[in-house]
């Protein structure tokens, strides 16, 4: 009988004692699950967001950086700017010294080379940037937003002109109360050589004024001018033409170089023309086409 209780008793210690260790060994492991883990268990960063690039201010710096005369850069548009040219010198088109949010003529030859190297000719590679182009240099090192769009094409008065440029005229023509005629339309390479290659891209169009008082021409200018056209009213003193209204689209990707420098030279006061006169035509607050529709 004392074998049996000594036996039991032994049993009994054996169990209490895998019980104490189990509870040891329990505690551990809650230890151990509350305790943070340590940096080279944490799960990988999330990659960081690439830079956005505003297309409406790139466009924009594209049209008036090249004309200054000095290296201000276009408000707003520094950062996007300066994503595409580091894009640009990633691909060997723009030394560093250049990437500096600055869309100088430097910069429109680097995105000129970088259009040809996309197959693109003639007006499509001029430097401008346009959504296929801009969209190609950006992969994996940036995102667009606020993205430009011509349209497809279409013709008015026996003219081709862009939907973008319709939907302008249209507007305009709302603010004056009556029609406005052609007396040239855009994609015109070749056509009247006193517009000196303007019209040879899209954005551009020359206005009929016949009949109209010095007080209407002067009215069509300034609700060209509200819905994002540069626009002026031309003489016969100033060239070889009649009187008209020569008005180019603002931040229209296909404008034609020479369209491009008129913007630019608008957004600083000029003219348009060879000789850089002072603006002529009625001034109020520049805005774009899709500036003028968010407010409108």
């Amino acid at each position: 009988m004392a074998s049996v209780i000594k036996t039991r008793s032994s049993a009994t210690r054996l169990l209490a004692a895998v019980a104490v260790l189990s509870g040891l060994v329990l505690g551990a492991a809650q230890a151990h699950a509350a305790t943070p883990s340590s940096p080279t268990e944490a799960p990988a960063a999330t990659a960081a967001a690439l830079p956005v690039v505003n297309m409406e201010a790139t466009v924009l710096a594209a049209q008036i950086d090249p004309r200054r005369a000095d290296s201000t850069q276009t408000p707003g548009a520094h950062d996007s700017v300066l994503a595409v040219e580091q894009a640009l010198q990633a691909r060997g088109l723009l030394e560093a010294r250049w990437v500096d949010g600055y869309f100088g003529t430097t910069t429109i030859t680097a995105y000129a080379a970088y259009q040809r190297s996309l197959g693109y000719t003639g007006l499509d590679a001029n430097g401008l940037p346009g959504t296929t182009s801009l969209t190609a240099l950006g992969q994996g090192r940036y995102t667009i937003t606020r993205q430009l769009s011509v349209g497809a094409k279409l013709q008015r008065d026996g003219y081709t002109i862009n939907t973008r440029t319709q939907n302008m005229l249209t507007e305009a023509e709302r603010l004056l109360g009556f029609h406005l005629t052609l007396d040239q339309g855009s994609y015109n390479p070749g056509g009247d050589p006193t517009s000196a290659g303007t019209h040879d891209g899209g954005g551009v169009v020359d206005i009929n004024v016949d009949g109209m008082s010095s007080t209407t021409r002067t009215a069509v200018a300034k609700a060209l001018r509200q819905v994002g056209f540069a626009a002026w009213v031309r003489n016969p003193n100033q060239g070889d033409w009649p009187w008209h209204i020569h008005a180019a689209a603002i931040s229209d990707t296909d404008l034609a170089t020479q369209a491009q420098n008129q913007t630019g030279d608008y957004y600083l006061g000029l003219n348009g023309l060879a000789n850089h006169a002072a603006d002529d035509g009625p001034r109020i607050p520049i805005q774009t086409w899709e500036e003028y529709q968010r407010t409108h």
